[in-house]
């Protein structure tokens, strides 16, 4: 297989090992542990695709070991304005991102561990994958209280969770990742982690709720790199092969021929908010005008992220309803994205009538509309 031989000879080439005791050759068969250069979540996530789609897994089992810097990540079948507080996220310029597996919605930052099994879907096994880890940690620290349930979640003193589980399975390929929290800011995990949004309906699927505990603050002195270099020494010595984790670049074409637009797509509009499932708003809100308040209701359709059909109810002296009409004409198809929607409303005014009230009360309005989204 071209690519396979192509990922093999720059490892050797380019690769910076942890170890310096083996290289990528003696990995030809059994396993390989691979960590990420970078810290970017469509990086490492493109690194799970192409390795899923690129590796012949058929006589070695591959770990992935990242991490990144603030990101909320999303399953494949889920909502984000359902399950995460995007306002949020963009004041603090915290990423959002679509894997391909399933799964609920996480919170990633340096304090959090990503590990990713990959072997062919015959010998997938994510409850074996997660005993790993809980004998890697107890081998570390063997006083923690740790254990993995039925729903292959990782618990610390039987109620805090600290590691959850997603997996992709494909024809031949399969892969199980899973986060451990070592020290996670979990002020911000659950900040962001609460969606804000009212009058949402969907079929996505949602988040279990759990409380969430770091390592950190069972035991301080553990690091992210005491449990990457646990979990990598356990995973060698459970595949019988020396114990040394192979450093790559996610974004070096000649390593990984094709990751950079595998990055790209990643990142588009089109795979973090288009493949949402489809969902309906319907909702209220107030809107103080001078001295009146004004009860608004909407109700939207959304499809493959974009407005499929709109309606806005307001008293029609409080507005010109043909000038109503045109905003509800305009949001029909456009993306469900306040950027967007600002920018329609904006265009609007530029044709309304040059009248000082009527000006105020629009952007009111799509003030109040772009809250929704």
């Amino acid at each position: 297989m071209v690519l396979q031989s192509s990922f093999k000879n720059c490892l050797q080439l380019s690769c910076i090992l942890r170890t310096p005791k083996a290289g990528f050759r003696d990995a030809a068969s059994g396993g390989l542990i691979i960590q990420s250069l970078s810290n970017d979540v469509y990086h490492n996530l493109a690194v799970e695709d192409w390795i899923h789609d690129h590796m012949n897994l058929e006589n070695r089992q591959v770990l992935f070991l990242w991490r990144n810097s603030p990101a909320v990540v999303i399953g494949r079948h889920q909502n984000p304005w359902q399950e995460c507080n995007l306002k949020l996220m963009r004041q603090k310029n915290i990423k959002l991102a679509r894997r391909r597996s399933g799964g609920g919605t996480v919170y990633h930052d340096l304090g959090n561990i990503n590990l990713t099994f990959f072997t062919t879907r015959k010998k997938y096994e994510r409850m074996e994958n997660l005993k790993l880890v809980v004998k890697a940690l107890k081998a570390l620290r063997p006083q923690l209280n740790i254990h993995v349930t039925d729903r292959y979640d990782i618990l610390l003193d039987r109620q805090y969770k600290i590691s959850g589980t997603a997996a992709k399975l494909g024809r031949t390929t399969a892969y199980h990742h899973c986060t451990l929290l070592c020290n996670a800011d979990k002020f911000v995990l659950s900040d962001v982690l609460k969606s804000p949004y009212k009058g949402l309906k969907s079929n996505a699927t949602p988040s279990v709720p759990a409380s969430v505990k770091n390592l950190f603050e069972e035991d301080p002195s553990l690091t992210c790199e005491m449990l990457l270099d646990a979990i990598a020494e356990e995973y060698a010595m459970q595949h019988q092969i020396d114990h040394h984790i192979t450093l790559i670049n996610p974004t070096d074409e000649t390593v990984l021929p094709g990751i950079n637009n595998k990055s790209k797509e990643l990142q588009t509009w089109e795979w973090i908010y288009g493949k949402t499932p489809k969902f309906s708003v319907s909702t209220c809100f107030n809107m103080v005008y001078k001295d009146s308040v004004l009860d608004v209701k909407v109700d939207m359709d959304v499809k493959h992220g974009r407005i499929e059909a709109c309606n806005i109810d307001l008293p029609e002296q409080w507005l010109p309803p043909a000038l109503c009409s045109e905003l509800v004409k305009s949001l029909s198809g456009s993306k469900f994205c306040p950027t967007e929607t600002t920018a329609l409303s904006s265009t609007l005014l530029r044709m309304c009538p040059q009248d000082d009230e009527l000006h105020s009360k629009w952007n009111l309005l799509c003030e109040n509309m772009t809250m929704l989204m």
